[in-house]
């Protein structure tokens, strides 16, 4: 079994977006490392330590998954598919941060077994409060899973 790391995989692919996140995160005082991938398939290379990844002490496994469901190449449900099916890493906590507010969205990541499921605010003062609450909940109070064989 491997422990998982103390950051936090980004999958967006909106520049914006990666740059409010990174920003709420030091206005948060977020220390945990935020690793960013910008598609679907970055995203499945990264977890599975292919191509460039494969440095783990470079592209740590993440402790918090911060997944886009609108991705280039593969999509986030299609990423979440691809994970929730790899015994190593099926445990990784994924928390859906997405524009969309559908509920065929909304029910399939929840079929997928996504850990939660929130909507991308208009203000980014309300987007540093989510990422405060993320870093308490998963990275702080949360006992990390083991991940790899059972």
């Amino acid at each position: 079994m491997t422990l998982i790391g103390t950051s936090v995989l980004l999958v967006e692919d909106n520049p914006n977006d990666v740059f409010l996140i990174q920003r709420a995160f030091r206005k948060a005082n977020i220390t945990a490392p935020l690793q960013v991938v910008t598609d679907g398939d970055a995203a499945v290379q990264y977890l599975a330590g292919q191509e460039h990844y494969h440095d783990r002490a470079q592209h740590p496994l993440p402790a918090l998954i911060l997944l886009d469901l609108k991705l280039p190449r593969r999509s986030g449900i299609e990423v979440l598919n691809w994970l929730k099916q790899q015994p190593e890493l099926k445990r990784i906590p994924v928390v859906v941060l997405t524009a969309s507010k559908e509920s065929i969205d909304v029910n399939q990541v929840y079929d997928l077994g996504v850990n939660a499921y929130m909507v991308k605010p208009v203000m980014f003062d309300e987007l540093v409060q989510i990422v405060s609450t993320l870093n308490l909940h998963w990275l702080i109070l949360n006992e990390n899973p083991q991940v790899g064989s059972p």
